[in-house]
């Protein structure tokens, strides 16, 4: 094995892109279009079961072995590879740890009643009249609190649903409605796997990225609320919407208090204020488990044994609130940290395939590919875009259509002067949003089975999910909000 002479270093902001003389274009993209492959044979053959509930996982890592056999042939060293993932690891660690407290934070929120009385006070805006801008909020408020559209749409989604076609709306613009909701909370919510996973591919903090998503997200969301209230004028709606009997389940199983939103104000304040992600965090669930002693004891007597082990285990597993109402069971359950070990586990592995695919130097000539390609700012960011949106439909996997573009560009932004928020934001306007408009993606089959309405019915509804993208490329044409990096 000879020395990694023809292997070169070139600092920009102390991240090194690695450049092999040796490997060409098409050797840089064996791996990419055997991962690729691999994903799609899971997918469409194996009904993504083909190595079990972590398929994606191995075929990551399996990926990052073809990488490192592409390595080997062209003269690259093992142990560069290993220092490569290792450096790829540590630059994902506070991520991780974040991750572990989003976990804890959902379980503690839960127990405390905090998520509950969010659920409790927006069912409360529902009015015939404004029902579907009512949807979209009440739907975006319960998964900002969750910090997960599927578990949205499975619970309130379902119950908005039947309520909306009850009052004569088609029942495409309802799930609509919901999903738009929905998908806009998955991004704002630091609770979201997704809103955790961006900012780790491209290399910016959480809070950094959920502010300067805002720029697009905000507009687009008013955008939508403007479009449904419009739409909800011009249809006819008959009978009442009732929801007495949720509110009743839930204050039968809580107790329900606005005292409660002291928490998540604690939280939303320390963030404004810039406190770290995780004092932040971990202060939200502290101050949790302080709530659900005061307000909650009746739940946490039904949970175990004593108070301080339903505590510790809403923050590590699985728990589940029974409730006289089966939607609400559904929605009233969280994994923990333990819940959170999937999406970690995706991030170890794509740390690896992508520290592997840098030290052999293939993002560099990919890289440098689409850079010749993309020469302008604007159609770096088309790239990304579309990059995103050939992911959802080709892995059918939103988490692939984030973990992939996001290792593959992060390099071409940096050549191009652009703090990694740029491309965070643009991971999640055209990645997350737009896996529920695929009808075969994860996302878009899931939706369509728990809502009973096609992706046919709601595509041209989900209209905060394909405006996205044209919003995020819009304010890359006219180079509004588009940070530079700051030279240290």
């Amino acid at each position: 094995m000879q020395d990694d002479k023809n292997i070169s270093e070139i600092k920009i902001e102390d991240q090194k892109i690695i450049d092999n003389k040796e490997l060409n274009i098409w050797e840089a993209l064996i791996p990419v279009f055997i991962l690729m492959g691999m994903l799609a044979y899971n997918i469409f053959y194996a009904d993504g079961a083909w190595l079990g509930d972590y398929s994606n996982q191995y075929i990551l890592l399996l990926g990052g072995l073809v990488a490192a056999a592409v390595g080997l042939f062209n003269k690259v060293s093992i142990n560069r590879m290993i220092t490569e993932v290792i450096e790829n690891w540590k630059s994902v660690f506070v991520p991780i740890m974040i991750l572990f407290l989003v976990g804890a934070l959902a379980g503690t929120w839960l127990v405390s009643g905090i998520i509950p009385a969010m659920v409790y006070y927006g069912l409360q805006v529902l009015s015939p009249e404004i029902f579907l801008p009512a949807s979209v909020i009440i739907a975006a408020i319960i998964s900002i609190a969750t910090g997960s559209s599927w578990t949205t749409s499975a619970t309130v989604g379902i119950a908005l649903v039947g309520i909306g076609s009850a009052l004569g709306i088609p029942s495409g613009m309802i799930a609509g409605a919901v999903i738009s909701g929905a998908y806009f909370g998955d991004k704002m919510s630091p609770l979201s796997d997704t809103t955790n996973l961006a900012p780790a591919m491209a290399g910016t903090d959480l809070f950094t990225h959920i502010k300067y998503m805002a720029y697009t997200t905000v507009p687009t969301i008013i955008v939508t609320l403007i479009v449904f209230a419009v739409l909800s004028g011009t249809i006819d709606t008959t009978g009442s919407a009732d929801v007495s009997n949720l509110l009743v389940s839930i204050d039968n199983t809580f107790t329900i208090t606005p005292w409660l939103f002291l928490v998540p104000g604690a939280v939303i304040a320390m963030i404004l204020l810039k406190t770290k992600p995780l004092i932040a965090l971990g202060t939200g669930v502290l101050l949790a488990a302080v709530f659900a002693f005061i307000f909650q004891a009746d739940v946490l007597n039904t949970l175990s044994d004593t108070k301080f082990s339903s505590i510790l285990n809403a923050i590590w597993t699985d728990t589940q609130i029974t409730t006289d109402n089966e939607k609400l069971t559904e929605l009233f359950s969280s994994g923990g940290i333990l819940g959170m070990i999937w999406t970690i586990l995706l991030i170890i592995c794509a740390m690896v395939f992508g520290g592997i695919m840098d030290a052999i130097g293939a993002l560099a000539k990919i890289t440098k590919a689409l850079l010749s390609v993309a020469t302008s700012v604007f159609g770096l960011f088309a790239s990304t875009v579309v990059s995103c949106l050939g992911l959802n439909v080709i892995a059918s996997d939103q988490y692939l259509a984030l973990v992939i573009p996001g290792k593959m560009f992060k390099k071409a932004y940096e050549d191009k002067g652009l703090a990694p928020e740029n491309l965070s934001r643009t991971l999640e306007d055209s990645g997350t949003v737009t896996s529920v408009l695929i009808p075969w993606n994860t996302c878009g089959a899931y939706q369509s089975g728990v809502l009973g309405v096609g992706v046919g019915e709601y595509f041209a509804y989900a209209i905060f999910n394909w405006l996205s993208p044209f919003t995020t490329l819009l304010f890359a044409a006219f180079r509004i909000k588009i940070k530079q990096l700051v030279k240290k």
